[in-house]
């Protein structure tokens, strides 16, 4: 899709982070916002924020782990808008993980997999087949995370655990559009290159009250200052990128109209190649070394 001027994009998860930026970017392209989530007032300051300069948005309040919710969203995008030409699933959250797995309360689990995997498959059912029939060309973008998607981090099992489960649902979501010769795109996007800093560190804020989780967060760790400040006790320094980056990365590939829409590193890229050579050779996993 080489212009954006006038399309019209929804975004989930679009009150703060990456679905912030890529509404602002998208904005500044020419496009129409629909921005979703279930931070209600932060999703009032983000649309009040595009309306502020021109741009023609909207706000849906919409839990992702309920499809009534991803339904309704779409039903009101359509009727505001008679189109919709870029669609982002692009909710996520973190649920909190830290020492042993099986001491993790399983309420985490159940709400990682709620929001960053039923949340996709949710998104998909509501705008797939609203798109398939408008039959123009449309971009259904998918973010995805490398951990899980490429490398498996073991100091967050349920996180990487769902983005697998998102890129198995990508990638198979592509070929079925490949095989329907259909105008509608389907595209991963993996923010980076480096730990992005977002709120998802923080998603506690946002915790549903039928899932109630163990209290303090037990790694310590509720943002990426924090996690900063850990790594330089071992003297170790943690780069990020910034959701603006993100978001100015994922428009020019969306132009260039990639799958694949993924900023990496040389040691990103070293380490997956180490893990795909570690597969093929079948010799035991080696940890992943990408901060």
């Amino acid at each position: 899709m080489k212009d954006f001027s006038s399309k019209v994009a929804v975004i989930t998860g679009g009150a703060s982070g990456v679905g912030r930026a890529l509404g602002d970017a998208l904005a500044a392209e020419g496009a129409k916002v629909v921005l979703a989530d279930v931070d209600q007032k932060g999703l009032d300051a983000a649309v009040a924020a595009l309306k502020e300069r021109g741009t023609s948005a909207i706000g849906v309040r919409t839990d992702v782990t309920k499809q009534e919710d991803l339904n309704a969203l779409a039903d009101k995008a359509f009727a505001e808008f008679g189109a919709v030409h870029l669609v982002f699933a692009n909710a996520g959250i973190g649920a909190g993980e830290a020492g042993d797995m099986w001491d993790y309360n399983l309420n985490d689990w159940k709400w990682g997999f709620a929001v960053n995997m039923w949340g996709v498959i949710h998104s998909i059912n509501a705008f797939m087949p609203k798109l398939v029939e408008q039959n123009q060309e449309a971009h259904f973008v998918v973010t995805g995370s490398g951990n899980g998607a490429f490398l498996m981090l073991p100091d967050a099992p349920i996180y990487t655990a769902t983005k697998a489960a998102v890129q198995a649902i990508t990638e198979t979501l592509y070929f079925q559009m490949q095989a329907k010769e259909s105008p509608v795109k389907i595209n991963a996007l993996f923010p980076g290159p480096h730990v992005v800093d977002t709120g998802i560190f923080n998603s506690e804020r946002v915790r549903p009250a039928e899932l109630p989780g163990s209290g303090e967060k037990a790694s310590g760790i509720s943002s990426v200052d924090d996690m900063k400040k850990m790594m330089e006790q071992f003297g170790m320094e943690l780069e990020t990128t910034s959701p603006q980056e993100v978001a100015a990365y994922a428009v020019a590939a969306l132009k260039e109209d990639k799958f694949w829409i993924r900023p990496s590193t040389d040691k990103s890229d070293e380490a997956l190649r180490a893990r795909l050579d570690g597969i093929l050779s079948q010799t035991n996993p080696v940890l992943p070394n990408v901060l």
